[in-house]
């Protein structure tokens, strides 16, 4: 029998490195609705919502659930989508399944953020009667408080609020017998994902004592805090959330940058990055990012095959100083002169002699000045 997975709502290039995004007790994904769409850019993004909550079907866990069931549901999930390893970023109970998965699944977690989270949340006692609370009585009372546990006074969102009324009470009594048992402060130190920690300095939750237990604690760890954010900083404060999850994320354009430069050679980068102004910055990065630390990465064909596609491409579509560019790669990436001469052949069978023509005058120029010689192509 098929099994359920948590809803879920995906968004980016399904080509893009796997990013994960949890959810705190009592919202949706609709907590990232400021953050997720930016990080689409350059990420596969995959927001969940916990049982009972959201689209989220109740009877996925049930009484005495522990943050690990949540963990296995989130790779279901993962495993469902095709996806082996990916980046996690998680609100509160959300970190928490985050942290689990770090430590209990290293293999499957590359990167890790925990947002406003703990090891552990303050002893069982106050989620056993949370628990109790909200099996015997509902969430209304808990929703009309929501504003005070989550946002620094007069911020509100009331698409969250809403989503906190409306979860399902069992399981929502369920994600709290979870927060009740979940202490992993003692496998802090097992964790090897590189890990960055956001604490709001308002946050009554989970205040910054608990994220920098974290980070004392995690060999790889970087602590951001972020002034006048409560509990739900994605939500109140999305800005700095997504420029710390980009600087923390982009390991894509750091990556990206070194392929780029070991393709087309430091001078022609330097150039380039001398050429950039302010208009051009968020173009240049999705390009370190995305062509360079993405496709350029890729194992599955190697770089001289990319090569000869690249310059296929070019041809085709009449882009003939890129085409300049990319010959110098090529050479720079062991394609000889003759192997280029016969792409270019090659397309003047599918993309047309004259733009063969205009390619072979291209490639003949770059390749005499590689020589020395100022020959041209006739």
């Amino acid at each position: 029998m098929t099994r359920k997975l948590l809803n879920h709502l995906v968004e980016g290039p399904g080509t893009a490195s796997a990013l994960l995004l949890g959810p705190s007790l009592g919202t949706s994904y609709a907590l990232w609705d400021q953050v997720a769409p930016e990080l689409s850019v350059t990420h596969r993004v995959v927001r969940w919502d916990l049982p009972g909550h959201g689209g989220s079907a109740p009877d996925l866990i049930g009484p005495d659930a522990t943050v690990g069931d949540l963990a296995a549901l989130v790779l279901d999930l993962a495993d469902s989508l095709g996806i082996d390893r990916f980046a996690y970023a998680g609100v509160s109970l959300g970190g928490a399944v985050g942290l689990h998965l770090a430590v209990h699944h290293p293999e499957r977690v590359s990167s890790l953020a925990v947002i406003c989270s703990s090891a552990h949340f303050n002893g069982s006692k106050p989620w056993q009667e949370r628990a109790e609370l909200v099996r015997r009585e509902g969430l209304t009372a808990l929703a009309e408080n929501a504003n005070s546990r989550w946002f620094t006074a007069g911020f509100t969102v009331p698409r969250l609020v809403e989503d906190h009324r409306n979860a399902d009470p069992a399981a929502y009594a369920a994600c709290c017998d979870a927060l009740a048992s979940f202490d992993l402060r003692y496998r802090l130190p097992e964790i090897s994902a590189p890990t960055l920690l956001i604490a709001g300095r308002q946050d009554p939750a989970t205040p910054p004592a608990h994220l920098r237990e974290i980070a004392d604690a995690v060999a790889s760890a970087t602590l951001v805090e972020l002034p006048g954010a409560s509990h739900l900083a994605p939500a109140q404060c999305p800005a700095a959330v997504l420029t710390a999850l980009r600087a923390h994320f982009g390991g894509g354009a750091k990556r990206g940058m070194e392929v780029r430069r070991e393709v087309l050679g430091d001078a022609h980068v330097d150039r380039a990055q001398a050429r950039q102004t302010p208009f051009t910055a968020r173009f240049q990065d999705f390009i370190s990012r995305y062509a360079w630390g993405e496709i350029w990465t890729d194992p599955t064909l190697s770089r001289r095959e990319r090569s000869m596609i690249t310059l296929t491409a070019l041809v085709a579509h009449g882009h003939y100083d890129e085409l300049a560019m990319h010959v110098r790669a090529a050479r720079r990436g062991g394609l000889t002169p003759e192997e280029i001469g016969a792409v270019l052949l090659q397309t003047a069978v599918y993309c047309g002699v004259p733009a063969a023509n205009s390619a072979f005058a291209t490639a003949q120029r770059v390749l005499a000045e590689e020589d020395g010689d100022d020959g041209a192509a006739g």
